[in-house]
């Protein structure tokens, strides 16, 4: 049952609305042909009519009759082709009056052996094929009911004693058979257009869903033929290539060097491993990778040319392995500290006897010293392990500020004017982890006052503001050597320090907590000093 009403679907005629323009314009050509006809039949009053041949031949009668036949397709044409569309009603309408006037015609002509009954036959299967076969039966028994009555009438009114049915019989059955024909083409076709249309429908959302797949995929996509057309391109291939020349269709106005890698792709012949080629490209400033994939059992067929960010492949690899030494770090640190808690204790005990050999005392400060700072190691290494654990809040940064200042040259023994704080006039409020933002500024501001010169206004705190920026500055400044261009790339990676007492986590750890509350640490060169900008989100007071 389901596979007979999927057929009765298929071959069922479509509404009118959804038929196809190639149908209203053979429309109109059968119209037109009717009005050749038309003007033949009038042609052939003026030209031949002397030519009495036939006995019956009403010469008055068949030149009205045309004349007639002739403002009819005048006006069938006319309602066509000013784009009123036809519908069945007024199709099946139009044929019974093209039906109605050949049989006249036919029977002003003298009959049947006028030779016009073969037109009865074309215009029932232009019909036929109009209605795609649905009434192809009725006008083939309209038209054989017409000729048959026209034929009686030819025994009525011209007194033949022995009438002839067998011509008007063979027409009548060749105008059954031509309807009969003409419904199973319009079947076959109906199914073949419905069959191609289903085809078309499942072939645009093929193609909407390998697009929407490309457009989701994290890597570039481009698809080029056999001439290096670009047939397809996602919006991770513009990003990568800067989209540059985006409304070109050719390869090598789009990206001439990918061009140039794929034709030196296709040129290396057809090795047994044909299915993938691996290639390397720098451009703007990005490491690409691009591999190669052929559309067809030739490499000259055209490819998929898949592109990866290589560069940003390697910063992810670098953060996975850099997660998984933070985690076996934290874990090391936690066996760390209790030994160390041990021999910090020691230590003190020892310490505490009476006053040893100087030499001794000696040792027991250096191991002192490096308990100080292997702790101060292992809490560095436990911070960074907790840095997606934030709890942001909302705070006055004018008032925070102060109290920081306040406390950091309490702490570190600073000057009062040798630590600058330079406040915007109006009070910012931002989302951030108090704790961590307070970190941020001690490591930043203690390295700052370390490598600076110490004196009057050697480190200052400046809060930039910009009324329309998302964002907040915090600028650093110190007067000390600044840092070199060489160092500058490696400035923020974990355990890097151009000191023999330092950890090299201070910055990393800087970085790493502004990133976890939203923010970013960068470093800018300056005139005299270093001088490092941290940029907050930036939410108004109400």
């Amino acid at each position: 049952m389901p596979t007979r009403n999927k057929m009765n679907a298929i071959t069922e005629r479509p509404p009118s609305h959804l038929l196809p323009s190639a149908y209203w314009q053979s429309m109109r050509f059968s119209h037109l042909y009717r009005l050749v006809l038309a003007c033949a039949l009038v042609a052939y009053y003026f030209f031949w009519q002397d030519q009495l041949w036939r006995d019956h031949y009403s010469n008055i009668l068949y030149f009205k009759l045309a004349l007639g036949y002739l403002c009819f397709s005048l006006m069938a044409m006319g309602i066509s082709w000013s784009g009123l569309k036809i519908l069945d009603r007024q199709l099946t309408l139009i044929t019974i009056i093209d039906i109605a006037f050949i049989v006249a015609l036919i029977y002003a002509a003298g009959g049947l052996e006028s030779g016009l009954g073969v037109l009865l036959v074309i215009a029932v299967a232009t019909a036929s094929l109009f209605s795609q076969g649905r009434l192809a039966l009725f006008y083939a028994a309209i038209a054989s009911i017409a000729l048959l009555l026209e034929q009686s009438y030819e025994f009525v009114t011209w007194n033949q004693f022995h009438p002839d049915y067998t011509h008007a019989a063979m027409l009548s059955m060749g105008c059954f058979a031509t309807a009969w024909l003409a419904h199973s083409l319009s079947k076959r076709t109906i199914q073949s257009e419905a069959l191609a249309s289903q085809r078309g429908i499942d072939l645009e959302n093929l193609a909407q869903i390998n697009q929407l797949i490309t457009q989701e995929m994290q890597d570039g996509v481009l698809v080029v033929d056999r001439e290096l057309r670009l047939r397809h391109r996602n919006v991770q291939a513009e990003d990568l290539l800067s989209n540059r020349h985006a409304n070109t269709l050719m390869l090598s106005e789009y990206a001439p060097e990918v061009a140039a890698l794929l034709n030196d792709w296709m040129q290396e012949g057809e090795p047994e491993n044909i299915h993938s080629g691996i290639a390397r490209l720098k451009l703007n400033d990005r490491d690409l990778r691009l591999r190669f994939m052929p559309i067809g059992h030739s490499r000259h067929d055209g490819a998929v040319i898949f592109i990866e960010d290589w560069s940003h492949m390697q910063i992810q690899a670098q953060q996975v392995k850099l997660a998984a030494l933070g985690r076996l770090t934290a874990n090391i640190a936690h066996e760390i500290r209790n030994p160390l808690s041990a021999i910090s204790h020691a230590n003190q005990l020892l310490q505490e006897e009476e006053p040893p050999d100087p030499g001794i005392t000696r040792m027991l400060q250096i191991i002192q010293d490096n308990v100080q700072r292997l702790d101060q190691i292992v809490k560095d290494v436990l911070e960074l392990n907790r840095r997606d654990r934030t709890q942001q809040e909302l705070f006055s940064l004018r008032a925070f500020l102060e109290e920081f200042h306040t406390q950091f040259c309490l702490a570190e023994r600073v000057p009062a004017d040798s630590f600058k704080l330079f406040l915007a006039g109006h009070d910012e409020e931002i989302k951030f982890d108090r704790r961590h933002l307070n970190q941020v500024l001690w490591n930043v501001c203690r390295n700052g006052w370390r490598h600076g010169k110490q004196g009057k206004g050697s480190l200052s705190l400046s809060l930039l503001e910009s009324p329309a920026a998302r964002t907040i500055s915090l600028a650093i400044k110190d007067d000390g050597p600044g840092v070199s261009e060489a160092m500058v790339q490696r400035l923020f990676e974990p355990f890097f320090t151009t000191e023999t007492t330092g950890t090299g986590l201070g910055l990393y750890i800087a970085r790493e907590l502004c990133e976890a509350n939203g923010g970013s640490i960068r470093y800018q060169s300056a005139l005299n000093g270093g001088l490092f900008v941290i940029q907050l989100k930036r939410q108004m007071l109400r």
